[in-house]
């Protein structure tokens, strides 16, 4: 599978097509490229290999980082993503690098495929250019954001999900999915929150030059960021108290079981405790009776029953 790609919008005719050549004016997308690769690029439009390694660092934070030598710059964000194991399916996010090296071309760096990507090399978002690299880092910027939303509603809806099974079960499956969900949140509001300096240095224009036409994207992304971390610590609150809702739940449970168990056990004892005692090789009363056995038994089973009686009574045995 090709990870290089090198797309081109063509100014006169406003077509947009893969090319085979490093053009001024295109966007290069590397996917987790190789050493190979890496040096191929760098190389070709004459930039730092830095660059590049930075956005491919799975630690990397969401920074804005310049080379005033040759004018190039490089823009980190967190994207959302999501991962699916065999058994986990974790919402998380990754770095994503944008690099716009001097005034011809534009690089995007991830260490694996993403929607936001995606969506532009399939020809979704209006109005995108690939020349026009100013407006093109911001709807990469305001599409992020959206989509942290998006995922945001479906972590709602599977903590949803969770809960209305829990109500009726409590499994370590349902737990442990919860748990992972709040999980996430985590990682989204931190992202979220890099993501907002990010962008809030930009807008203030000493960064990249801020065409007036392109401003008010950033300004929307912008809105649609905090908008996404207000909405992702009012999921995360709700999670919180959730999860500690259903620990004492769980834990008032096995007090009830514990406590149950324990009157049964004491139950138990009383015949056990009557028959030890008539088990003894000493002179015991109704031991020669015809009906000793019988009346034992009675005194086992009326002592039982008024113990069993005072247990309920202390609400011992529900």
């Amino acid at each position: 599978m090709d990870l290089l790609k090198i797309y081109n919008t063509d100014i006169k005719t406003n077509e947009f097509k893969e090319i085979k050549d490093f053009k001024k004016g295109s966007w290069i997308n590397l996917v987790n490229p190789s050493e190979a690769e890496i040096k191929k690029v760098c190389e070709s439009i004459r930039i730092q290999e830095d660059f590049i390694r930075d956005a491919l660092d799975y630690e990397e934070k969401a920074r804005i980082d310049t080379e005033e030598d040759d004018n190039t710059i490089l823009f980190v964000v967190d994207v959302p993503v999501f991962e699916k194991d065999e058994e986990n399916e974790i919402y998380t996010t990754m770095p994503l690098g944008m690099i716009v090296v001097r005034d011809e071309f534009f690089l995007t760096v991830s260490l694996r495929k993403n929607k936001i990507i995606e969506s532009f090399e399939k020809r979704k978002i209006k109005n995108f250019q690939t020349y026009k690299k100013t407006r093109f880092i911001f709807q990469i910027l305001y599409l992020n954001s959206s989509y942290y939303l998006n995922y945001l509603k479906q972590i709602n809806k599977e903590t949803e999900i969770a809960e209305s099974v829990l109500k009726n079960s409590m499994r370590n499956k349902e737990l442990l999915k919860m748990l992972s969900l709040e999980k996430s949140l985590v990682y989204f509001t931190t992202s979220l929150k890099s993501n907002e300096l990010v962008m809030e240095k930009t807008l203030r224009g000493k960064i990249i030059k801020l065409y007036d036409e392109d401003e008010e994207i950033l300004e929307d992304a912008i809105i649609e960021n905090r908008q996404a971390i207000e909405m992702a610590q009012i999921y995360s609150n709700i999670l919180n108290g959730t999860m500690d809702a259903y620990a004492s739940i769980i834990s008032n449970n096995l007090n009830g079981v514990m406590k149950y168990l324990t009157s049964v056990t004491i139950i138990l004892a009383v015949p056990t405790m009557v028959s030890s005692f008539w088990g003894m090789n000493v002179g015991l009363p109704f031991q020669n009776h015809a009906m000793g056995f019988w009346i034992m038994l009675l005194i086992s089973v009326i002592l039982t029953i008024i113990v069993t009686w005072w247990l309920n009574k202390k609400d011992m045995l529900k």
